[in-house]
């Protein structure tokens, strides 16, 4: 396998510190090759740099960390063209333990061959599995690139050279590829991952989702979600505004999406679940009304063979701008986040000066936040649902854990919404994990800020909302989740209790302990009683992080808390990375390590953003002993958004 040396984002530390040694890069050399032999044999294998000499004893160094953020958004150019089994460092494989898929996408690579770096948010989709055997205690990791188009067009596949062609919204490129570059809308399908009705999907936040092959990771292509399926569309209000938008958006056509070639409608990478009715719940935006103050939303139910059960269009007048949402028994819930348009970041965007995304900006001008209940079905008895909730905080949504509604004998509903939560004075398009556009560099100190505006950083909260009987809103009010106080985010639930009253929410949080950047990275699983207040957690070992935790439910159900968490530990000191297994009903009591199991060093990847866990059906272990039969099968499948 051919291999050049490792690739860092450009960095400066915040004291004189050599540069670190670059460590010659080692090969993965698969016993078996395999039809993706010819693809992978050219890859470009990396391993993270060492660190510089430092005392490393010293866990509150500045510089030390320092080095460990950037060591978790290293480039790793390397593919397993056959799965790798992983070595179990602690523990053991528990009875129960259903087997199944952990799935984990996100970033892989952010410095090409020459000269350019990206944001994380436009990094190409790097895909990892872990394929878990319970019987055999057995667990195989595997990783690809999404093929998407940027990635072929930006990829030498006979070099393995990498050139960046697509500006992306986060980004600006070097040289030539800067001024003038149309090439915004870079799917680089590195957001979510998505199992659904036997096929696997890789989801980005404004273009089409890719399918990959669940076993091999070989992408099969783009996916129309919304090919030739008839929509609802949503009524306009009729007002000479709303005509005034209609003429904008019919003379911004043509320049997003001729010359820009954005997609005209943007699928958001947060998808829903509901399980008591098995229908997936997915939601699209229009390209132009990111530049206009008003918003259309698409919000699509399919069953589990991608029959389209039904969709909605929804024209909100109010610039806002949706990551994730939420759902229940009988809405749609979304959080507005507002936006505005930035004039003089929109001049220099256009023309390659900015990234996109410097032409929006927060628009912090009320001191609330916007709430729409949207009718999920209709013969939903609703408000006039134009006309928001307004939450008396102002908060900025980034994702949702869960929602679920309480009607009572009068005709009352308590609608109830757990999610993470930030300021509009933190949060930042141009700044998110520390990335300088103009640098091409990473500041971990804007996600760490000082001590005392810790309540502005990412927490948990719960909203509730009661309406009469009539829609007519009684009291809506936004309080903290549980008795925590340090960042948090990233909340998921054992989703078989989805879209109903749960107890327990686990997140990805900090313990704190560390002087140097104290908020982020994370090191911490949290597990909030939304009953009690109560909170327990697990602390990963010093200069180890975490990403998103995923709940597993026992084979054969249980209490809401009987199952297990699997979550993704970082050691940036040792160039590791760990699938970790933990007992959720063991968090803070005792010692709830279950297993972990170490990726080789040579496979050490970056950061991950989402995971979906797919559980193991009785037609697909046949399958597995009989490789001719095709693989499109049916799945029970859990998710975590």
């Amino acid at each position: 396998m051919k291999a050049i040396s490792c690739h860092l984002l450009p960095i400066k530390p915040p004291t004189a510190a050599p540069l670190p040694r670059l460590l010659p890069p080692p090969t993965h050399s698969p016993s078996h090759p395999s039809k993706a032999t010819s693809i992978t044999s050219r890859a470009i294998s990396i391993s993270a740099p060492s660190i510089p000499a430092l005392d490393t004893n010293a866990s509150d160094d500045a510089v030390s960390a320092f080095w460990d953020y950037q060591f978790l958004f290293v480039s790793q150019r390397a593919e397993t063209a056959d799965p790798v089994p992983l070595r179990l460092v602690d523990g053991a494989l528990p009875h129960g333990f259903p087997s199944g898929t952990y799935y984990l996408t996100g970033p892989g690579l952010f410095s090409d061959d020459h000269g350019s770096t990206v944001h994380p948010l436009d990094g190409h989709g790097y895909l990892r599995s872990f394929r878990i055997d319970a019987a055999a205690g057995r667990v195989d990791f595997a990783a690809r690139y999404v093929e998407t188009e940027a990635q072929a067009e930006e990829r030498d596949r006979d070099t393995g050279e990498w050139r960046f062609t697509h500006r992306g919204p986060f980004s600006v490129l070097k040289g030539g590829n800067m001024v003038g570059n149309t090439k915004v809308m870079k799917n680089v399908a590195n957001t979510s991952v998505l199992r659904w009705g036997g096929r696997l999907f890789c989801l980005w936040e404004g273009g089409d989702p890719y399918e990959i092959e669940p076993r091999s990771l070989e992408t099969v292509g783009r996916f129309d979600l919304a090919a030739g399926k008839r929509i609802k569309a949503g009524d306009d209000d009729g007002t000479v505004r709303a005509k005034l938008l209609d003429v904008a958006a019919r003379v911004l056509k043509p320049l997003l999406y001729g010359v820009f070639k954005m997609p005209p409608k943007r699928w958001l990478s947060h998808y829903k679940i509901d399980v008591k009715r098995n229908r997936l719940l997915i939601m699209s935006c229009n390209a132009e009304d990111m530049l206009l103050p008003r918003s259309n939303f698409t919000i699509f139910e399919y069953d589990s063979n991608f029959k389209l059960l039904q969709s909605q269009e929804f024209n909100i007048p109010d610039h806002l701008m949706i990551h994730d949402w939420a759902f229940t028994d009988s809405h749609y819930i979304l959080f507005g986040n507002r936006i505005k348009l930035d004039i003089a970041g929109s001049m220099t965007a256009l023309c390659g000066f900015s990234p996109m995304i410097s032409a929006l900006s927060v628009n912090p001008s009320k001191t609330t936040c916007p709430i729409y209940l949207l009718p999920r079905f209709e013969d939903t008895k609703s408000r006039d649902w134009r006309v928001p909730i307004e939450a008396p905080s102002q908060m900025w949504v980034l994702h949702t854990g869960n929602a679920f509604e309480e009607k009572y004998e009068n005709g009352d509903l308590h609608i109830q919404i757990q999610a993470s939560t930030c300021s509009y004075q933190w949060f930042n398009f141009q700044k998110m994990f520390g990335y300088d556009w103009q640098t091409g560099k990473l500041d971990p100190s804007m996600m760490n800020l000082k001590r005392g505006q810790e309540t502005l950083l990412p927490h948990l909260v719960n909203v509730s909302i009661k309406l009469d009987v009539d829609g007519n809103c009684q009291d809506c009010s936004v309080d903290n989740l549980a008795e925590w106080s340090k960042p948090t985010d990233f909340p998921v639930i054992n989703q078989e209790f989805s879209g109903g009253r749960n107890t327990y929410v686990y997140a990805a949080s900090s313990s704190g302990s560390r002087q140097a950047l104290p908020h982020f990275p994370f090191d911490t699983v949290v597990k909030m009683n939304t009953a009690t207040k109560a909170t327990h957690t697990w602390s990963t070992g010093r200069r180890r992080f975490i990403g998103e935790p995923v709940f597993i439910p026992k084979a054969g159900g249980g209490g809401e808390d009987e199952g297990f968490l699997l979550v993704v530990e970082y050691a940036v000191s040792t160039q590791r990375c760990y699938l970790v297994i933990l007992d959720p009903k063991l968090i803070g009591k005792r010692n709830a390590l279950v297993a972990r199991f170490e990726v080789p060093r040579h496979l050490n990847f970056p950061l991950g953003f989402h995971g979906f866990w797919a559980q193991t059906s009785s037609s697909e272990r046949h399958v597995a002993s009989s490789p001719t039969r095709n693989l499109e099968l049916s799945h029970e499948c859990i998710g975590a958004t």
